[in-house]
């Protein structure tokens, strides 16, 4: 059975829920390092009225345009590349990053951000991106977007640690005021 537009996304966010913020949810666990058993994953979703084949998992992850999954070499396994509240090892190296990044919120956000910076909350990281159209989709999902340019340049001389995820999205623990200005 082939899965409509809306089905895809539906089942995508959900899957995103499991695998970051609470795989308890459909009754799975995810090792130290994030990942799931995918044929567990499967039927837990079924379980919880998700009810998919691998193909059409196999079909989220690789079409995904965030890039959110990915599967180990036998596809036996999944993970989320990023984004977790979970505590994890996610397995990954430190990077050198580009002079300038960029991330993207909402303006309602922006008398917070002012005052404190960006700040990772419950998540692992601060999530940011190479380019400004990804930023400024970003800051879209939560309202009228604000795109904050990065010094990531300075700020990784400054000693601050940088990763890149799988799927190219840039984390930092946290970027002070003095390392961003903002652009609506």
């Amino acid at each position: 059975m082939r899965m409509n537009e809306k089905q895809k996304i539906r089942t995508s966010k959900f899957i995103s829920l499991i695998l970051r913020h609470n795989p308890q949810k459909i009754g799975i666990d995810l090792d130290q390092s994030g990942w799931a058993c995918v044929d567990k994953l499967l039927a837990g979703l079924a379980h919880k009225g998700h009810s998919i084949s691998f193909e059409q998992l196999e079909n989220i992850v690789l079409m995904n345009d965030k890039k959110r999954y990915r599967f180990n070499e036998d596809k036996t396994q999944i993970c989320a590349n990023q984004g977790h509240s979970l505590k994890l090892d996610l397995e990954l190296d430190e990077m050198e990053p580009p002079e300038i990044l960029y991330h993207g919120t909402a303006s309602r956000f922006m008398k917070s951000i002012q005052h404190q910076g960006l700040i990772k909350g419950s998540r692992h990281h601060v999530h940011l991106s190479k380019d400004q159209e990804t930023a400024r989709s970003v800051g879209s999902r939560h309202g009228f977007p604000i795109i904050l340019t990065i010094s990531a340049g300075e700020m990784h001389q400054a000693g601050h640690t940088f990763y890149c995820s799988e799927n190219g999205v840039w984390l930092v623990d946290s970027v002070a005021t003095k390392y961003f200005h903002s652009t609506p």
